[in-house]
C-alpha cells in the first residue's frame, strides 16, 4: 500500500487533534480509542515526514512489554506499511533513517533527558501518573520547531500535573484537548460493552469508563441508592413530576420526568441541552412527553423564562427554595427505597454517579459539604418535587432517613 493510497478512518471526536498544534491531549474512559488514534497517528506521521525521530513515555516502564510498542508494531501491521518500517528488540526505525524510541521518565535527570533534544515529539502515555518534576524536564528539552506533545489519560485528579496543564484554569496556548469515551469510539466491541455494562453500579464506573477523576467512594452522595436499567412505564401511574433547570453555555437546559411507585423513584425522561435559545426551549421540553399536559417546576432564578414557556402553553411554575432546600432535598431524594434512572437518560445517570461531597485534599476525608457540580438534572427532579419535600417536613423525618 503506497502512502498515497493509505485513508485512515478518524473518530469524530479526535477531529481537533489533527490540526498542527505543539500540545495534543485526550483524556477519558476505556474503550475510547485514545491510545490507537496517537499509535495510527505516529505511523502516519512518520510515513509523512521523513527521518522522524519520536519518544513513547511513560512515567515508569521497566520493560518494553509496558510501553507503546506493541501497539505501534500492530498498527504497522493492519495498516499494510510494514516494508517501510524496521522493528527491533528496543526500538522502531522509520522511513529516512528515523527513530521511534521507548523510555520511562522517571529514571531521567537533567542531564540525560538531554538525549531527546533534537527529538520532533513525545507521545506520554498514562499521562495522569507523570510526576511536576518529569514534565518540568520533559516540556523545554522537545524544543525543536514544530515539535509537538502528545499526551493520553484517564483522569485520576484535578491536580495532576497533565491536568493543571492542559485542563487547568490558566488556558495553555497552542493546544488542542479533547475528552473521550466508550460511546465516542465507532468501533467498540461488544463484549467490552458487556464489561462496561457489568461495572454499572461499582463504585469505579465513573472513572474506568466515563472518565471522570477519581472520588472516594465514601462521598458520592447517592452511591448505594441508585440502579440504571431499562423499565416499562406503567399505564397507571398517578401522576409524574417534571422539573427544569435552566443553563446555557457551559452548564445544560434540563428538563426531567419521573413518578412514584412502591416508594421508589423511576425516573423514565430527560432531555439536556446547551446554548439552548429561549426560543427552542418549547422544542427541547416537547422532547419529553407529555411535558405540554402535566405541571413542570422550574428553577425559580430565571422567571422571566418561566414567564415564556408559561406563554408557549407549558404549565410551568417556579419551584420554592428556603434555607437548606437543597440538603432538604438530597435527604427527601435518600429517603426513596430506590432510585431507578432509565437507561436512555445517560446524562441524569452520570450525574447520580458523580454528584459527591467535597473531599478534604490532605486527609482525604469527606466533608459536609456538597459540590455545586453534576447537578443539574439532579436540580430538576427536586425542583419537581418541592411540595412534597416541603409537606414531609424538610429537615425533619427526611434528614434523618438520609443518615
Amino acid at each position: 500500500m503506497s502512502l498515497s493510497t493509505l485513508e485512515l478512518a478518524t473518530p469524530r471526536v479526535f477531529v481537533p487533534l489533527l490540526e498542527k498544534t505543539r500540545y495534543k491531549g485526550a483524556h477519558g474512559g476505556r474503550g475510547s480509542g485514545k491510545s490507537h488514534f496517537f499509535g495510527e497517528a505516529l505511523v502516519e506521521k512518520a510515513l509523512i515526514q521523513r527521518g522522524l525521530r519520536w519518544v513513547c513515555i511513560r512515567e515508569i516502564q521497566k520493560s518494553l512489554e509496558q510501553s507503546s510498542k506493541r501497539l505501534l508494531e500492530d498498527k504497522i501491521s493492519t495498516m499494510g506499511v510494514g516494508r517501510k518500517f524496521r522493528v527491533t528488540d528496543k526500538f522502531i526505525e522509520t522511513p529516512g533513517n528515523g527513530i521511534i524510541i521507548f523510555q520511562g521518565m522517571q529514571n531521567h535527570t537533567a542531564e540525560s533527558i538531554k538525549s531527546l533534544e533534537g527529538f520532533d515529539g513525545a507521545w506520554v502515555e498514562e499521562a495522569q501518573s507523570l510526576s511536576a518534576h518529569s514534565l518540568r524536564l520533559l516540556r523545554p528539552t522537545i524544543r525543536k520547531p514544530g515539535s509537538e506533545l502528545w499526551f493520553s489519560w484517564n483522569p485520576s485528579k484535578p491536580e495532576d500535573p497533565v491536568d493543571l496543564l492542559l485542563r487547568g484554569p490558566k488556558k495553555i496556548a497552542n493546544a488542542a484537548v479533547v475528552e473521550a469515551n466508550w460511546r465516542d469510539n465507532p468501533w467498540f466491541p461488544a463484549d467490552l460493552d458487556e464489561e462496561r455494562h457489568s461495572d454499572l453500579g461499582k463504585d469505579e464506573y465513573e472513572h474506568v469508563w466515563e472518565g471522570a477523576y477519581l472520588v472516594i467512594s465514601d462521598a458520592i452522595i447517592f452511591r448505594k441508592r441508585v440502579s440504571f436499567e431499562k423499565f416499562e412505564t406503567p399505564e397507571n401511574v398517578d401522576r409524574f413530576f417534571y422539573g427544569a433547570d435552566w443553563g446555557f453555555a457551559n452548564d445544560p437546559t434540563a428538563i426531567v420526568r419521573s413518578f412514584i411507585k412502591d416508594d421508589c423513584l423511576f425516573i423514565d425522561h430527560e432531555a439536556f441541552g446547551h446554548g439552548v435559545e429561549i426560543d427552542e426551549l418549547p422544542q427541547l421540553f416537547d422532547s419529553v412527553p407529555g411535558s405540554r399536559n402535566w405541571p413542570i417546576k422550574g428553577d425559580s432564578a430565571r422567571p422571566e423564562t418561566i414567564s415564556y414557556m408559561r406563554r408557549q402553553g407549558f404549565n410551568i411554575t417556579a419551584a420554592e427554595k428556603w434555607p437548606g432546600s437543597v440538603e432538604d432535598g438530597i435527604a427527601h431524594l435518600k429517603g426513596f427505597n430506590r432510585i431507578v434512572v432509565h437507561d436512555r437518560c445517560p446524562h441524569i445517570a452520570r450525574e447520580f454517579r458523580r454528584y459527591s461531597y467535597k473531599v478534604d485534599r490532605v486527609t482525604e476525608e469527606v466533608l459536609p459539604v456538597i459540590v455545586d457540580k453534576d447537578n443539574h438534572g439532579i436540580d430538576a427532579v427536586r425542583y419537581s418535587l418541592d411540595g412534597y419535600i416541603q409537606a414531609r417536613g424538610g429537615t425533619g423525618v427526611w434528614a434523618r432517613l438520609a443518615s
